[in-house]
């Protein structure tokens, strides 16, 4: 097996395969430490299916446990989800930030006899009726049963397959930043800020840092305390205003929603943002490459070991679909947050009267944790 990719799907999928026996490798185009990708959420599903490999407790233990989720129009609560009541070990969001969780997965793999190649860049794929060829950047070749896409939007995995990423970007860029504030933002609570100026989350993490990702029309390259400041100004909470002590860093990105036309083709397989990507709204996305890697380690294992022939299939007719709900959730959530001033009253009603629905809150919140 060859995995390409050494994010969270990636290594996931590696230490699943390690687990179960199968000798698995994994190349990475960066240097060991060096991914500064965005995601902070690890939400109750991939807690239970990473219990597979041994490492939820682990990132248990470096993580802030979140038991609500709320959105708001700056002090006014529209919708609070209150996870506690969940039927799962992991009755909340696990607030980490991704370098902790590639850490955590990366010591598993070692541990399992696995590690990842790195810097290593794939130029060639040529596969057969029972193997697949890839061709590195250094000119060596590694042959496998099987290759997996698990490496990112810009998949070389993907584009090689010849595979199509259907779908479209936002005209607004994103600004992430992890800043140290003062002030009205909760420490145990995920609140996403709806705003005529579009949307802002706020989340935090260990150490007294909050995650803070809005939307912007042209976000600088490496947002600065002010920069932070004057989103929260105008998009957070009024009352007990929010102050930025510092920026610990920040970065801007482009957001697109876009699945995958196929997630097989032959003896090459895509997984995580290969497959799927979209808005950051709800923290789906490094949780849904989690979950694909486990069912498709699952379903590899089965095809290895000549239990069941379809089994890949099927993992590409189940995992999609799930992703198109994700894109659909992440996409509704964007679009609501950055309605314009006219429609916003009545954005506002409808949400504070579907907050009131138990069987609608149940609904979302089983949604967001993955459990729906």
């Amino acid at each position: 097996m060859l995995v390409v990719g050494g994010g969270p799907t990636g290594l996931t999928l590696a230490a699943a395969l390690a687990s179960r026996g199968i000798q698995v490798r994994i190349i990475d185009r960066q240097a060991e430490g060096a991914n500064t990708s965005r995601a902070a959420v690890v939400h109750a599903r991939s807690l239970e299916v990473l219990e597979e490999i041994g490492v939820a407790d682990r990132l248990n233990a470096r993580g802030l446990q979140c038991p609500t989720f709320s959105i708001r129009d700056r002090d006014r609560t529209l919708l609070s989800l209150d996870f506690a009541h969940l039927p799962t070990r992991y009755p909340y969001t696990l607030m980490v930030s991704q370098a902790v969780t590639e850490s955590v997965l990366l010591e598993r793999l070692r541990e399992l006899g696995g590690d990842v190649i790195r810097p290593r860049t794939l130029t060639g794929l040529d596969q057969d009726a029972f193997h697949v060829d890839a061709t590195l950047d250094d000119g060596s070749t590694l042959r496998a049963r099987y290759v997996v896409g698990a490496d990112g939007m810009h998949s070389k995995v993907r584009e090689l397959a010849g595979i199509g990423f259907v779908g479209g970007s936002y005209a607004e860029s994103f600004l992430l930043a992890d800043a140290r504030l003062r002030g009205g933002v909760p420490r145990d609570e995920v609140v996403l800020y709806f705003s005529p100026a579009g949307l802002v989350v706020v989340a935090p993490l260990p150490g007294g840092v909050h995650r803070i990702v809005a939307t912007v029309d042209e976000a600088p390259e490496s947002p600065c305390a002010a920069d932070v400041q004057a989103l929260l100004d105008t998009r957070g909470p009024e009352h007990d205003p929010a102050i930025v002590e510092s920026v610990l860093w920040g970065s801007r990105f482009r957001v697109h929603h876009r699945i995958a036309e196929h997630y097989k083709m032959g003896r090459i397989l895509l997984a995580g943002d290969a497959a799927h990507v979209h808005s950051p709204a709800g923290g789906q996305g490094m949780n849904t490459g989690i979950q694909d890697a486990v069912a498709l380690a699952g379903a590899l294992a089965k095809v290895l070991g000549d239990q069941e022939s379809a089994a890949l299939m099927r993992y590409s007719f189940e995992r999609r679909p799930i992703a198109e709900r994700v894109i659909f959730l992440a996409d509704r959530l964007t679009r609501l947050a950055t309605v314009g001033s006219r429609l916003r009253p009545l954005r506002n009603a409808a949400l504070r009267l579907l907050a009131r629905i138990r069987p609608f809150r149940w609904k979302l919140a089983m949604q967001l944790a993955g459990l729906g």
